[in-house]
């Protein structure tokens, strides 16, 4: 059964945020709350991790996993940023969008895309998500949670926790949560794409 963390919004309890980093350290899976949804989240290199998030979401090996960073400075060790784009996704950050870039030698293999090599990176705007990150010292490799069948990503702590009980191990509740999955930029080709639109603002990108 999952662990359960109620989670106050402003200032989340440090014992409760510890005990979720526990559990990653160990291996564990564990559905956050973000600006933008929930996600599921592990730690880097924790390819069994990545593929229970593949096995709840029925996702193949194309999807496109994101290194969700507390600030915008842990960017630069795993994605490849020219000057131009360093000041666009600078602009943005933190915020609702996951943006698509060329991934460096320091991203697992197992989420760098087969063919592509690029990642999804953001950095969240959510004072839970913020506060694991720092405890946790290190990027999470997360994805939306947004279960197969389901037209939305699930918002609620307790539905999240009664539908993945035996999937995930631990779910971090903090009752703010966005209701739309990020916006997604895309930086790898001849021009910038908008993958996605949803929680972040894309004109500035279009």
């Amino acid at each position: 059964m999952a662990k359960y963390f109620d989670v106050h919004p402003v200032n989340p309890q440090s014992r409760s945020i510890q005990q979720a980093v526990d559990i990653l350290r160990g291996g564990g899976l564990v559905a956050y709350p973000t600006d933008s949804c929930y996600a599921l989240g592990c730690r880097m290199g924790n390819k069994e991790g990545l593929d229970r998030i593949r096995q709840i979401r029925k996702l193949d090996d194309k999807h496109h996993f994101t290194l969700v960073c507390s600030n915008f400075a842990q960017l630069g060790q795993y994605v490849q940023m020219d000057n131009a784009v360093f000041r666009a996704v600078k602009a943005a950050t933190p915020g609702p969008y996951t943006f698509i870039l060329p991934a460096t030698r320091e991203v697992p293999k197992a989420m760098v895309h087969p063919k592509k090599r690029t990642v999804g990176v953001r950095v969240p705007q959510h004072v839970t998500a913020l506060t694991l990150l720092d405890a946790l010292g290190e990027p999470l490799m997360s994805s939306t949670l947004l279960l197969p069948g389901f037209e939305e990503p699930l918002t609620d702590g307790w539905q999240i926790k009664e539908e993945l009980d035996h999937q995930v191990d631990a779910v971090i509740d903090s009752g703010d949560c966005g209701v739309e999955p990020t916006t997604v930029v895309n930086f790898t080709g001849d021009e910038v794409t908008v993958d996605r639109i949803g929680a972040g603002d894309p004109t500035p990108f279009e």
